[in-house]
Protein backbone atom coordinates (compact mmCIF):
# COMPACT_ATOMS: atom_id res chain seq x y z
CA UNK A 1 0.00 0.00 0.00
CA UNK A 2 1.29 3.38 -0.83
CA UNK A 3 2.37 5.71 2.31
CA UNK A 4 -0.27 8.36 2.87
CA UNK A 5 0.85 11.81 1.17
CA UNK A 6 2.77 13.79 4.01
CA UNK A 7 0.24 17.21 4.75
CA UNK A 8 1.79 20.26 3.63
CA UNK A 9 1.68 23.68 4.65
CA UNK A 10 2.91 26.78 3.57
CA UNK A 11 3.69 30.14 4.61
CA UNK A 12 2.51 32.73 2.88
CA UNK A 13 3.65 36.29 3.98
CA UNK A 14 3.22 39.68 3.03
CA UNK A 15 4.67 43.29 3.35
CA UNK A 16 1.79 46.09 3.96
CA UNK A 17 3.17 49.11 1.70
CA UNK A 18 4.85 51.74 4.04
CA UNK A 19 2.32 54.47 5.26
CA UNK A 20 -0.39 52.21 4.09
CA UNK A 21 -3.23 51.13 7.07
CA UNK A 22 -3.50 48.08 5.55
CA UNK A 23 -2.88 46.02 2.27
CA UNK A 24 -5.92 45.33 -0.09
CA UNK A 25 -6.02 43.10 -2.76
CA UNK A 26 -9.17 43.92 -4.99
CA UNK A 27 -9.99 44.45 -8.63
CA UNK A 28 -10.09 41.92 -11.81
CA UNK A 29 -6.91 40.38 -10.90
CA UNK A 30 -8.73 37.96 -7.91
CA UNK A 31 -11.39 36.81 -10.32
CA UNK A 32 -9.65 33.34 -10.90
CA UNK A 33 -9.98 29.83 -10.12
CA UNK A 34 -9.46 29.19 -6.74
CA UNK A 35 -7.65 25.90 -4.96
CA UNK A 36 -4.59 23.78 -4.38
CA UNK A 37 -3.68 20.74 -2.53
CA UNK A 38 -2.37 22.92 0.53
CA UNK A 39 -3.34 24.47 3.15
CA UNK A 40 -1.25 27.74 3.85
CA UNK A 41 -1.16 30.36 6.69
CA UNK A 42 -0.50 34.36 6.34
CA UNK A 43 1.77 36.65 8.99
CA UNK A 44 -1.52 38.95 8.99
CA UNK A 45 -5.04 38.66 9.44
CA UNK A 46 -6.75 37.87 6.55
CA UNK A 47 -10.32 39.72 5.55
CA UNK A 48 -12.04 38.12 2.62
CA UNK A 49 -15.01 38.87 0.70
CA UNK A 50 -16.60 36.87 -1.49
CA UNK A 51 -18.99 38.45 -4.51
CA UNK A 52 -19.39 35.58 -7.06
CA UNK A 53 -18.70 31.93 -7.32
CA UNK A 54 -19.15 28.68 -4.86
CA UNK A 55 -16.74 26.58 -3.81
CA UNK A 56 -15.14 25.38 -0.33
CA UNK A 57 -13.28 27.65 2.32
CA UNK A 58 -11.04 25.04 4.53
CA UNK A 59 -10.21 26.21 8.14
CA UNK A 60 -7.63 23.93 9.45
CA UNK A 61 -9.97 20.84 9.65
CA UNK A 62 -13.63 22.83 8.95
CA UNK A 63 -15.03 22.66 5.32
CA UNK A 64 -17.57 25.83 4.97
CA UNK A 65 -19.39 25.79 1.92
CA UNK A 66 -18.79 29.36 0.11
CA UNK A 67 -20.81 30.89 -2.34
CA UNK A 68 -21.88 35.43 -2.98
CA UNK A 69 -22.20 37.27 -0.36
CA UNK A 70 -20.35 35.82 2.06
CA UNK A 71 -16.88 36.89 4.12
CA UNK A 72 -14.05 35.42 6.20
CA UNK A 73 -11.83 36.17 9.34
CA UNK A 74 -8.94 34.40 9.21
CA UNK A 75 -6.01 35.04 12.13
CA UNK A 76 -2.70 35.30 11.37
CA UNK A 77 -0.71 31.61 11.53
CA UNK A 78 -4.30 29.88 11.10
CA UNK A 79 -4.05 27.33 8.56
CA UNK A 80 -6.49 27.25 5.54
CA UNK A 81 -7.41 27.20 1.98
CA UNK A 82 -10.05 28.58 -0.44
CA UNK A 83 -11.52 25.87 -3.28
CA UNK A 84 -13.91 27.16 -6.01
CA UNK A 85 -16.04 24.14 -7.27
CA UNK A 86 -14.19 22.24 -10.30
CA UNK A 87 -12.13 24.84 -10.49
CA UNK A 88 -14.24 27.33 -11.29
CA UNK A 89 -14.11 31.55 -10.97
CA UNK A 90 -14.54 32.67 -8.16
CA UNK A 91 -14.54 36.46 -7.56
CA UNK A 92 -13.10 37.45 -4.10
CA UNK A 93 -11.20 40.67 -2.68
CA UNK A 94 -9.24 40.81 0.65
CA UNK A 95 -7.99 42.83 3.52
CA UNK A 96 -4.81 42.06 5.15
CA UNK A 97 -4.54 43.44 8.63
CA UNK A 98 -1.44 44.24 10.97
CA UNK A 99 -4.09 43.39 14.00
CA UNK A 100 -0.93 43.73 16.84
CA UNK A 101 0.97 46.90 14.90
CA UNK A 102 -2.65 48.28 14.64
CA UNK A 103 -3.72 47.90 18.20
CA UNK A 104 -0.50 49.03 19.67
CA UNK A 105 -1.01 52.38 18.07
CA UNK A 106 -3.92 52.83 19.01
CA UNK A 107 -3.65 52.13 22.75
CA UNK A 108 -0.38 53.12 23.11
CA UNK A 109 -0.43 54.26 26.33
CA UNK A 110 -1.89 50.84 27.44
CA UNK A 111 0.15 47.94 25.50
CA UNK A 112 -1.12 45.10 27.52
CA UNK A 113 -5.06 46.02 26.45
CA UNK A 114 -3.98 46.03 23.14
CA UNK A 115 -2.37 42.70 23.60
CA UNK A 116 -5.22 41.08 25.49
CA UNK A 117 -7.65 42.49 23.21
CA UNK A 118 -5.93 40.91 19.90
CA UNK A 119 -5.80 37.20 21.51
CA UNK A 120 -9.46 37.82 21.49
CA UNK A 121 -9.37 39.20 17.81
CA UNK A 122 -7.44 36.45 16.93
CA UNK A 123 -9.16 33.81 18.69
CA UNK A 124 -11.12 31.95 15.86
CA UNK A 125 -11.27 31.62 12.17
CA UNK A 126 -14.97 31.64 10.52
CA UNK A 127 -17.26 32.52 7.09
CA UNK A 128 -20.28 33.71 7.66
CA UNK A 129 -23.37 34.73 5.45
CA UNK A 130 -22.88 38.62 4.85
CA UNK A 131 -26.60 39.31 5.61
CA UNK A 132 -26.40 37.32 9.01
CA UNK A 133 -23.36 39.93 9.92
CA UNK A 134 -24.55 43.02 7.96
CA UNK A 135 -22.65 46.16 10.41
CA UNK A 136 -19.29 43.76 9.89
CA UNK A 137 -20.20 43.28 6.08
CA UNK A 138 -20.72 46.98 5.17
CA UNK A 139 -17.77 47.60 7.33
CA UNK A 140 -15.90 45.22 5.21
CA UNK A 141 -16.93 46.67 1.97
CA UNK A 142 -16.25 50.35 2.72
CA UNK A 143 -12.87 49.90 4.01
CA UNK A 144 -12.44 48.03 0.40
CA UNK A 145 -14.02 51.44 -1.20
CA UNK A 146 -11.55 53.69 0.66
CA UNK A 147 -8.19 51.43 0.06
CA UNK A 148 -10.35 51.14 -3.75
CA UNK A 149 -10.52 55.12 -4.78
CA UNK A 150 -8.18 56.51 -2.41
CA UNK A 151 -9.56 59.75 -1.94
CA UNK A 152 -8.86 62.63 0.42
CA UNK A 153 -8.10 61.23 4.28
CA UNK A 154 -8.38 57.53 3.08
CA UNK A 155 -5.84 56.91 5.46
CA UNK A 156 -7.61 58.16 8.31
CA UNK A 157 -11.20 56.62 7.01
CA UNK A 158 -9.69 53.36 7.12
CA UNK A 159 -8.42 53.27 10.63
CA UNK A 160 -11.69 53.99 11.85
CA UNK A 161 -13.46 51.73 10.14
CA UNK A 162 -11.07 49.05 10.86
CA UNK A 163 -10.88 49.76 14.48
CA UNK A 164 -14.92 49.24 14.45
CA UNK A 165 -14.44 45.83 12.72
CA UNK A 166 -11.80 44.57 15.14
CA UNK A 167 -14.16 45.41 17.94
CA UNK A 168 -16.94 43.61 16.43
CA UNK A 169 -14.62 40.45 15.60
CA UNK A 170 -13.65 40.68 19.09
CA UNK A 171 -17.37 40.97 20.15
CA UNK A 172 -18.02 37.10 18.10
CA UNK A 173 -14.80 35.67 20.03
CA UNK A 174 -15.25 36.98 23.05
CA UNK A 175 -15.12 33.87 25.89
CA UNK A 176 -14.40 31.51 23.40
CA UNK A 177 -10.78 31.18 23.38
CA UNK A 178 -10.23 28.37 25.59
CA UNK A 179 -12.92 26.09 23.94
CA UNK A 180 -11.86 26.59 20.17
CA UNK A 181 -8.38 25.82 20.41
CA UNK A 182 -8.53 23.12 22.53
CA UNK A 183 -11.24 21.65 20.28
CA UNK A 184 -8.44 22.01 17.42
CA UNK A 185 -6.67 18.65 15.97
CA UNK A 186 -5.07 19.67 12.89
CA UNK A 187 -2.83 21.76 11.91
CA UNK A 188 -3.67 24.33 13.84
CA UNK A 189 -2.34 22.03 17.18
CA UNK A 190 0.69 24.57 16.46
CA UNK A 191 -1.21 27.70 16.55
CA UNK A 192 -0.67 28.37 19.96
CA UNK A 193 3.01 27.95 19.14
CA UNK A 194 3.32 30.10 16.41
CA UNK A 195 1.23 32.69 17.96
CA UNK A 196 3.54 32.99 20.90
CA UNK A 197 6.88 33.10 18.54
CA UNK A 198 4.93 36.24 16.38
CA UNK A 199 4.11 37.59 20.32
CA UNK A 200 7.30 36.47 21.26
CA UNK A 201 10.27 36.26 19.28
CA UNK A 202 12.63 38.93 20.66
CA UNK A 203 12.37 36.77 23.88
CA UNK A 204 14.72 33.92 25.33
CA UNK A 205 12.41 31.09 24.11
CA UNK A 206 13.00 27.75 24.84
CA UNK A 207 10.81 24.34 23.31
CA UNK A 208 9.12 24.00 26.18
CA UNK A 209 7.82 27.22 26.21
CA UNK A 210 6.18 26.53 22.41
CA UNK A 211 4.89 23.14 24.25
CA UNK A 212 3.31 24.29 26.90
CA UNK A 213 1.61 26.78 24.69
CA UNK A 214 0.30 24.15 22.72
CA UNK A 215 -0.81 21.92 25.80
CA UNK A 216 1.84 19.14 24.63
CA UNK A 217 4.48 17.36 25.71
CA UNK A 218 7.64 18.76 24.20
CA UNK A 219 8.64 15.08 22.72
CA UNK A 220 4.93 15.07 21.26
CA UNK A 221 5.22 18.93 20.03
CA UNK A 222 8.35 18.36 18.32
CA UNK A 223 7.10 15.80 16.50
CA UNK A 224 3.87 17.24 15.50
CA UNK A 225 5.45 20.58 14.83
CA UNK A 226 8.19 18.91 12.34
CA UNK A 227 5.59 17.18 10.61
CA UNK A 228 3.10 19.68 9.74
CA UNK A 229 5.80 22.36 8.96
CA UNK A 230 8.53 20.57 7.45
CA UNK A 231 11.19 22.09 9.75
CA UNK A 232 11.98 21.58 13.70
CA UNK A 233 10.39 24.62 16.27
CA UNK A 234 14.00 25.96 16.47
CA UNK A 235 14.24 26.55 12.91
CA UNK A 236 11.24 27.91 12.33
CA UNK A 237 12.14 30.38 15.40
CA UNK A 238 15.22 31.18 13.67
CA UNK A 239 13.20 31.98 10.13
CA UNK A 240 10.83 34.19 11.72
CA UNK A 241 13.28 36.17 13.67
CA UNK A 242 15.53 36.69 10.83
CA UNK A 243 12.23 38.27 9.37
CA UNK A 244 11.87 40.73 11.38
CA UNK A 245 15.58 41.39 11.88
CA UNK A 246 15.20 42.14 7.67
CA UNK A 247 12.03 44.51 8.19
CA UNK A 248 13.94 45.92 11.37
CA UNK A 249 16.96 46.72 8.85
CA UNK A 250 14.69 48.16 6.21
CA UNK A 251 13.46 50.67 8.89
CA UNK A 252 16.26 51.85 10.96
CA UNK A 253 20.21 52.17 10.89
CA UNK A 254 20.93 50.48 14.33
CA UNK A 255 23.70 48.68 14.68
CA UNK A 256 23.91 45.21 14.02
CA UNK A 257 24.14 44.71 18.06
CA UNK A 258 20.84 46.53 18.31
CA UNK A 259 19.63 44.49 15.48
CA UNK A 260 20.61 41.32 17.25
CA UNK A 261 19.08 42.40 20.82
CA UNK A 262 15.63 42.84 19.16
CA UNK A 263 14.76 40.37 16.97
CA UNK A 264 15.64 38.04 19.81
CA UNK A 265 19.08 36.80 19.36
CA UNK A 266 21.98 36.28 22.06
CA UNK A 267 24.71 38.22 20.33
CA UNK A 268 25.76 39.18 16.97
CA UNK A 269 27.61 36.13 16.03
CA UNK A 270 24.58 33.61 16.75
CA UNK A 271 22.83 36.76 14.53
CA UNK A 272 25.12 36.29 12.17
CA UNK A 273 25.36 32.48 12.15
CA UNK A 274 21.59 32.01 11.74
CA UNK A 275 21.17 34.96 9.15
CA UNK A 276 23.66 33.12 7.02
CA UNK A 277 22.08 29.41 7.15
CA UNK A 278 18.80 30.33 6.14
CA UNK A 279 19.49 33.48 4.18
CA UNK A 280 23.16 32.25 2.90
CA UNK A 281 24.34 35.84 3.35
CA UNK A 282 25.22 37.91 6.47
CA UNK A 283 22.94 40.76 7.82
CA UNK A 284 25.55 43.31 5.95
CA UNK A 285 25.75 42.27 2.76
CA UNK A 286 21.51 42.08 3.10
CA UNK A 287 21.46 45.58 4.18
CA UNK A 288 23.29 46.16 1.20
CA UNK A 289 21.80 44.50 -1.36
CA UNK A 290 17.97 43.64 0.62
CA UNK A 291 16.34 42.15 -2.61
CA UNK A 292 18.21 39.00 -2.03
CA UNK A 293 15.56 38.55 0.90
CA UNK A 294 12.72 37.87 -1.17
CA UNK A 295 14.68 35.10 -3.26
CA UNK A 296 16.52 33.29 -0.55
CA UNK A 297 13.13 33.06 2.11
CA UNK A 298 11.67 31.43 -1.29
CA UNK A 299 14.14 28.38 -0.85
CA UNK A 300 13.65 27.83 2.41
CA UNK A 301 12.94 24.46 3.79
CA UNK A 302 8.94 25.70 4.82
CA UNK A 303 7.04 26.11 1.99
CA UNK A 304 7.36 29.93 1.99
CA UNK A 305 6.07 32.17 -0.80
CA UNK A 306 5.63 35.86 -1.12
CA UNK A 307 1.69 36.20 -1.22
CA UNK A 308 -0.47 34.39 -3.67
Amino acid sequence: MAAKKKQEIEFRYYEIPQNEPCMALLGEAWIRPYGTDSLHFHNYMEIGFCYDGNGEVVLDEQAVRYKPDMFTVIPRNFPHNTASDNFSLSRWEYLYIDVEAFLREVYREDSLYADDLGAIINNRAWAVEASKYSEMSDLIKSIMDEMRYKKEFYAESVKGLMLSLLINIARMNQGKLARVRKQSRGASQISYALHYISAHYAEELTIGDLAGASHMSETHFRRVFQKIMNMTPSDYLNLVRVQMACEYMKKHTDSMELVAERCGFQSVSTFNRNFKKVLDITPYQWKIHPENYEAKLLDYKISAYKGW
